[in-house]
């Protein structure tokens, strides 16, 4: 079946760095359009980056811009999201996700969630 698993969350200071990772399975990759999504308490969840399976295009929110780093292994079954200078309101639960077509029908698949504390 589809699975999606997060990993590298975890706590940092402001301004520092983490590396998250997620493992996809049962499914074809390659032709999947990845993203990040996140949510904090009380909010809504947003969009954080997508990487698209063709061309590897990338998009942000406005908010990460310049400081986070969508990257994927399609040898691997693996994207990745590289956070640099973390600031305390990027404290959320980070979601990884799976966007592709089984039997020409779109799918949309969820990671379980990996927790993101920034503090000092």
């Amino acid at each position: 079946q589809v699975q999606l698993v997060e990993s590298g969350g975890g706590l940092v200071q402001p301004g520092g760095s983490l590396r998250l990772s997620c493992a996809a399975s049962g499914f074809s990759f390659s032709s999947a359009t990845m993203s990040w999504y996140r949510q904090a308490p009380g909010k809504e969840r947003e969009l954080v980056a997508t990487i698209t399976s063709i061309t590897g295009s990338t998009n942000y929110a406005d908010s990460v811009k310049g400081r986070f780093t969508i990257s994927r292994d399609n040898d691997k079954n693996t994207v990745s999201l590289q956070m640099n200078s973390l600031k305390t309101e990027d404290t959320s639960i980070y979601y990884c996700n799976a966007k592709f077509r089984r039997i020409g029908l779109p799918q949309n698949a969820w990671g379980q969630g990996t927790q993101v504390t920034v503090s000092s």
